[in-house]
């Protein structure tokens, strides 16, 4: 599906024998300190002090250009939704990630009038304490011009690569929860093994991921589930393992048929949970002497690191193997900051240290992740770029990148990215070829985990980086501003003393939520709020609900 004619004529090709295959390798949960290269680049650190090995991760950022300031999102479908569309996560209304959960449509359901089909009837953690707001409702699924969408209908970066042959492998998550038409076929690619779920078992998982029953939602106006399907067989009983196979028989396939490029969407499950790694990995991670370094302590973590690196290093393998190596983009990049072990209830996950937080924060930790394009002979080796880019950012680069004209589709479609490859030949921006100053990030949410300021479990959040300044505005009444540039860490908080631009970026931020995020996707005040409960320090203070009346 698809109204591939939003760009028909709008875009200027090059021969096809020099344009390049992109292969688009997107690692999930995986932190901004998890890669030795990236580690070494903020702490100073030799990489042989460390715990975690990413031999092949490094290789891409020694032969390629690594972004030092490129964010994501706080979590996973945001980001999926933002790479898929060019647009921030929360014009589509992409809020949260979530497991199964009841929608509209797949409830079979009537849709209130302002709302759509795929937004979820309800997301909460089991939080205890007293709550001064309610959470904002979410997206599902990226609309394809489906019946149930309204007129809506994303131009996929799929369906943007009109003349390429898309493939995709691995986590979806953008797909309403197995809702028949928004698949990965739907949005243009060929699907070769996916599953339309947040996470995966590691060992057994070919149960689920083929199951075509409607155990979960039975009431769903459709025959059978869509939630994904395991693809060919590859005999390899490790998840990690058995989706880099089917990628590398998917490049062995296209590198023989050389009048047509490609684009591989290879979107892994590693590292997400559950934590699961191979045996004999986690035996060599249990005994390795640098065990603890930098918080990063757990054998099971390092052996999926290590799988999900090997993973990469077969696919440059593949590439000199073929002949594809002078002619293919590799992009590298995760979807959040990693899960920070000092904030989650069960203490599991990485350590983001020196940035502060983790995955569902808005902080550094939780938003900054590796970004690395290597394209031998055509980019820079070893090069760093310390512009800020962020995750709608991926969509038109690639499109430049294969020879199309981005900034037009850009305008048309009205996205949100920019393409960084002029930042690939000019890495300071000398040229100001890379425009875009602000970036925007919007959480709506109260989530089981524990602030990186308080004991307490996070408040809904937004943020605006605008230059060098990031404001963070937490909806319980709350500003945390930084001077990102000075301050990558966030150690000083500047909010009580430049309150002129606290304020100045707070309207801005609002004026921009305002515009393009529904009102569903808000948080709301509590009305059965007790603040003679509250366990905070501060008041409740709310500073949002006259904009909405504005």
């Amino acid at each position: 599906m698809g109204c591939k004619s939003k760009m028909e004529d709008k875009s200027k090709l090059k021969a096809t024998s020099t344009r390049p295959n992109i292969i688009l390798i997107l690692a999930d949960d995986y932190g901004i300190m998890d890669s030795q290269a990236y580690a070494q680049k903020f702490s100073g650190e030799d990489a042989s002090k460390m715990y975690y090995e990413t031999p092949n991760i490094d290789r891409l950022v020694q032969e390629g250009t690594a972004f030092s300031q490129a964010y994501a999102n706080q979590l996973c479908s945001p980001t999926r939704a933002s790479i898929m569309t060019g647009k921030y996560a929360g014009r589509l209304g992409f809020t949260t990630a979530m497991p199964p959960r009841e929608t509209y449509y797949n409830q079979n359901l009537p849709v209130p009038d302002g709302y759509y089909a795929h937004d979820v009837l309800e997301h909460k953690d089991n939080i205890l304490i007293e709550q001064a707001l309610n959470n904002g409702t979410s997206n599902s699924a990226v609309p394809t011009g489906n019946s149930h969408d309204k007129g809506k209908d994303e131009l996929s970066i799929a369906e943007a690569l009109k003349d390429y042959h898309s493939a995709f492998i691995g986590k979806w998550h953008i797909g309403g929860f197995g809702a028949q038409g928004y698949q990965p076929a739907d949005q243009g690619f060929e699907p070769l093994a996916w599953f339309d779920a947040g996470g995966s078992v590691y060992y057994d998982w070919k149960k689920s991921w083929d199951n075509k029953e409607k155990t979960r939602f039975p009431k769903m106006p459709q025959e059978h589930s869509e939630i994904g399907d395991s693809g060919q067989e590859t005999n390899e009983d490790y998840l990690t393992d058995d989706l880099t196979v089917q990628a590398l028989n998917y490049i062995d396939k296209r590198s023989k048929l050389k009048e047509q490029p490609f684009f591989l969407y290879f979107s892994h499950f590693a590292i997400h949970s559950p934590y699961q790694g191979k045996e004999n990995e986690v035996a060599y991670f249990e005994n390795k002497p640098t065990k603890g370094w930098n918080g990063h302590k757990d054998p099971v973590y390092a052996s999926m690191i290590k799988s999900l690196d090997r993973s990469v290093g077969e696919i440059l393998k593949k590439l000199q193997e073929t002949g594809l190596d002078e002619n293919t983009l590799v992009v590298f990049m995760s979807d959040n900051g990693g899960i920070d072990s000092k904030i989650t209830p069960n203490g599991e996950g990485t350590d983001n240290s020196p940035f502060l937080g983790g995955k569902a924060c808005v902080t550094e930790g939780g938003i900054r992740v590796p970004l690395v394009f290597r394209w031998k002979g055509k980019i820079k080796e070893g090069q760093w770029v310390d512009v800020p880019v962020d995750c709608t950012d991926i969509y038109p680069t690639i499109l430049e990148a294969t020879g199309y004209d981005a900034k037009t589709i850009a305008k048309t479609n009205k996205l949100d990215g920019e393409s960084v490859l002029p930042l690939l030949s000019d890495p300071e921006n000398s040229k100001k070829a890379y425009s875009k100053e602000t970036h925007y990030w919007h959480y709506p949410f109260n989530v089981i985990y524990n602030s990186p300021y308080e004991p307490y479990a996070l408040t809904p959040h937004s943020a605006i980086r605008d230059g060098d300044y990031k404001l963070i505005f937490d909806w319980y009444g709350r500003f945390h501003l930084y001077n990102i540039k000075e301050d990558p860490f966030e150690k000083n908080d500047l909010a009580s003393t430049k309150t002129v631009l606290r304020e100045a970026l707070f309207k801005k931020l609002m004026d921009w939520l305002k515009i393009n995020i529904d009102e569903r996707y808000w948080p709301t005040v509590n009305p059965d709020y007790n603040p003679v409960n509250e366990v905070r320090k501060e008041p409740f203070d709310d500073l949002f609900t006259h904009y909405k009346e504005q």
